[in-house]
């Protein structure tokens, strides 16, 4: 008897469900192995725990176990189970962690960003403009390096980095309450280097890293080329949600947390000293490392508490550099760390880049002792608190909301309107010559769709207005 057409389609639909099943436990099986937490020989879980784990019956996982062997990806041992086959293919960050839209992408606004052309609007980007930045102080100090001795213009710098520069970083610190010698900081040649330095130190691939949601996008980057598993933390306007917080290191025995305590990136919010001492707590009690990232420090009026300043440096490790004050072309980060790890440190930097940066150094110390940089960066926290005003107030008639009223710093972290979605905007800007910074690209959960980073200093254009007013009233259609 001929089959009903409905079961026909019935039995057809049942086929593509089956299929699309298939396909997603061999793209869950690449995706680990492109990552590397599953590695040439190694076994993979048996097909009862893959079954039960991702919740499907064990006769899909069988055949998507079979269509593997059949591509060549792994070997089928019999009686011992499946093993991955051949040599690992070269490392791919695009594999690394779910597949996201581009504009999504932890690395879609650097990418943009860096390779920006003349005219090209970057109110998405991470930095001030040139013109905002110590331009004569720099060129003063290149002349005095110019008549330097030839060592200093061509050779290697001690690894641990400029004793000069290094003595300068602990007073400086010393202002913020944080007590650290010359000797317990570690010169590197950004700050992205100091916490890829401290990832290679202290995780191992699989290790759990904390790190809040939002957070600033490339530490998911460098977490993912560690192969970490990321664990995101709400954040809120006076530091991480400390019930969640607690929550996390219960459950998954976290590694690492890694955050900014000062201006934090992306939301611009201050860390407070209830919060600050409640998560050193439950850090102390889960022999937890927090990572702080200083990078914006010397953009604070008013110096918000500081993680290692309370904790003594014990299980704080603060890291920071002068890319958003002084230049991104010299590049100078810095590591302060506990007196027993700057060994291991120092041997990790001598492995991935042999010497420190000797030119980059003393350029930088040469700008800090010109007399000119406190005054330098008390101008930048005056323009910045004007064009934080300007800007939201202008992002309000939008209406754009911004999530909290920054103390200090660069960024608006702000709500779009209703139903519109950051990433089609940042998108939609982009073909306009206008990078933006969508927030689920700062998301570990990818739950900020709606949301988006202003960089005051780099919004002034009335470009960048016109293109948000036209763009979210098409959104909003005529009855916008």
């Amino acid at each position: 008897m001929p089959h009903h057409p409905i079961q026909i389609e019935a039995d057809a639909a049942a086929a593509t469900r089956a299929g699309t099943r298939i396909a997603d436990v061999m793209q869950a099986i690449r995706g680990r192995i492109a990552a590397r937490s599953l590695t040439p020989g190694e076994k993979l879980p048996s097909i009862r725990a893959l079954a039960a784990s991702m919740q499907l019956s064990t006769s899909t996982v069988v055949e998507a176990y079979e269509r593997l062997c059949a591509e060549g990806v792994i070997r089928s041992r019999p009686g011992s189970g499946f093993f991955v086959a051949g040599a690992l293919a070269p490392l791919s960050m695009a594999e690394i962690g779910p597949r996201l839209d581009r504009a999504v992408d932890p690395f879609w606004v650097s990418r943009q960003a860096l390779q920006a052309q003349d005219g090209m609007l970057t109110p998405g980007c991470g930095w001030l403009p040139p013109h905002w930045l110590p331009q004569e102080a720099l060129r003063r100090g290149l002349r005095e390096l110019a008549r330097a001795d030839g060592a200093a213009l061509a050779d290697y710098a001690s690894p641990q980095g400029l004793p000069a520069l290094r003595q300068w970083l602990a007073r400086r610190l010393a202002e913020r309450g944080v007590e650290a010698s010359a000797d317990q900081l570690l010169l590197t040649d950004s700050g992205t280097q100091a916490i890829d330095l401290v990832c290679r130190f202290l995780i191992d691939p699989g290790d759990t890293v904390l790190v809040d949601d939002p957070c600033y996008f490339n530490f998911l980057a460098v977490l993912r080329a560690h192969r970490a598993r990321i664990v995101g933390i709400p954040h809120t306007p006076t530091g991480p949600d400390v019930e969640h917080f607690a929550r996390a290191v219960a459950e998954h025995a976290p590694r690492l947390y890694l955050t900014n305590a000062a201006i934090h990136n992306p939301t611009g919010a201050t860390l407070s000293p209830v919060t600050a001492h409640r998560i050193l707590k439950i850090a102390d009690e889960a022999r937890l490392t927090i990572v702080e990232d200083e990078v914006f420090a010397d953009l604070e009026a008013d110096p918000a508490p500081r993680l290692a300043a309370f904790d003594g440096l014990q299980r704080v490790v603060q890291v920071g550099s002068f890319s958003k004050t002084l230049s991104a072309a010299a590049r100078v980060g810095f590591v302060a760390v506990r007196r027993d790890w700057v060994e291991g440190l120092v041997d990790l930097k001598i492995a991935t880049s042999f010497g420190s940066g000797h030119l980059s150094s003393a350029l930088v110390l040469n700008v800090l002792r010109d007399g000119h940089y406190r005054k330098h960066v008390e101008g930048l926290r005056v323009r910045l608190a004007r064009a934080i005003l300007e800007v939201g107030s202008r992002l309000q008639e939008l209406g754009i909301e911004p999530w909290l009223q920054p103390k200090a710093g660069l960024f608006l972290w702000c709500r779009l309107p209703p139903g519109t979605d950051a990433a089609a905007l940042s998108q939609a800007a982009l073909a306009q010559g206008i990078i933006l910074a969508p927030g689920n690209v700062f998301s570990p959960s990818q739950s900020a769709h709606e949301f988006m980073r202003f960089n005051a200093a780099q919004s002034l254009d009335d470009r960048l207005f016109s293109f948000l007013r036209k763009a979210l009233g098409s959104a909003r259609g005529p009855a916008g």
